[in-house]
């Protein structure tokens, strides 16, 4: 017999940020990750502030995060304290929440120490 009432599932969730890192490299990753906050900030500020983050999260899928989880998104990232993300920190934050990435992070500044300085870095 089925059970009427609804089950708690956690969303599913996959990190494509590696994905994107290996195929845009490290100048690509990071040109879509400002876009992405480019999205999400609030134009005046300049910063991504809690109610720009309601107001345009849907845009990115989010739009069935709590308050709470707004909030606490804005509160992981917001190293300086002013209750609100600047480009560099969104960029940081992303990273952070992509562990693979985190991992693959060596890989990302070897490449990028090679591009900008070829073979005389090693």
């Amino acid at each position: 017999m089925a059970s009427s009432k609804k089950q708690n599932q956690s969303p599913s969730f996959h990190d494509f940020l590696p994905l994107m890192a290996h195929k845009l490299g490290g100048d690509g990753l990071i040109g879509e990750l400002c876009s992405g906050f480019n999205l999400l900030m609030d134009r005046e500020k300049d910063v991504i502030t809690f109610e720009s983050l309601k107001r345009n999260s849907a845009l990115l899928g989010l739009q069935d995060l709590s308050d709470e989880d707004l909030m606490c998104m804005l509160k992981e990232g917001d190293f300086d304290g002013d209750g609100a993300l600047s480009q560099m920190e969104f960029c940081v934050l992303m990273f952070r929440l992509s562990p693979e990435l985190m991992e693959e992070s060596q890989f990302l500044l070897e490449e990028a120490l090679f591009q900008e300085f070829g073979n005389s870095c090693y």
